[in-house]
């Protein structure tokens, strides 16, 4: 196997953990917050998703599917062009909230293709190339798809609890 295989099953996994997350929630369930100050279903599945288009676009020179896609202007938060959710105060997260989860997973599904054929181009040397210098050492393709794949899957552990939460208050 080699490493750009282990890395699509990494990230169809997070596809699985995104659909399993977001699957038969109608809008209240979604926008639901379990504290005033808590992250809901929907903030966590679009502040992963927005992580991977942000930083695989960058990593791959390739357009944002936030921006390329019209994702942005679907679901309309009302936030800044780029901006991702890293730092969001309870107020912004409140901005994120969806209708449905058809947007949600449209979006993340959009991405994850891209993410995909992204993936599929490389080959092992490429895994070395260095993407960000601002850190010490240099972050490596590599490692920057590693930091996307872990984050993801920590949000998406997030989104799942947040889910359970809601389902039980809702029993």
């Amino acid at each position: 196997m080699h490493a750009k295989d282990i890395l699509i099953d990494g990230f169809g996994r997070i596809r699985e953990e995104v659909h399993a997350a977001v699957e038969g929630l109608g809008a209240d369930g979604l926008n639901a917050r379990p504290r005033p100050d808590a992250n809901s279903v929907a903030w966590l599945v679009w502040h992963l998703t927005r992580i991977q288009d942000d930083h695989v676009a960058d990593a791959f020179g390739l357009d944002q599917v936030w921006l390329s896609g019209g994702w942005e202007k679907r679901l309309g938060f009302g936030l800044p062009r780029h901006d991702t959710g890293y730092g969001h105060t309870p107020a912004k997260v409140a901005k994120v909230r969806v209708d449905s989860g058809d947007l949600l997973t449209g979006y993340y599904d959009a991405v994850h293709e891209q993410t995909l054929g992204a993936l599929r181009t490389l080959a092992a040397k490429d895994l070395e190339r260095i993407v960000d210098e601002r850190w010490d050492p240099p972050v490596t393709l590599g490692v920057r798809l590693v930091s996307v794949l872990s984050d993801d899957l920590q949000h998406a552990g997030q989104a799942a609890y947040a889910r359970g939460l809601v389902r039980s208050a809702a029993s």
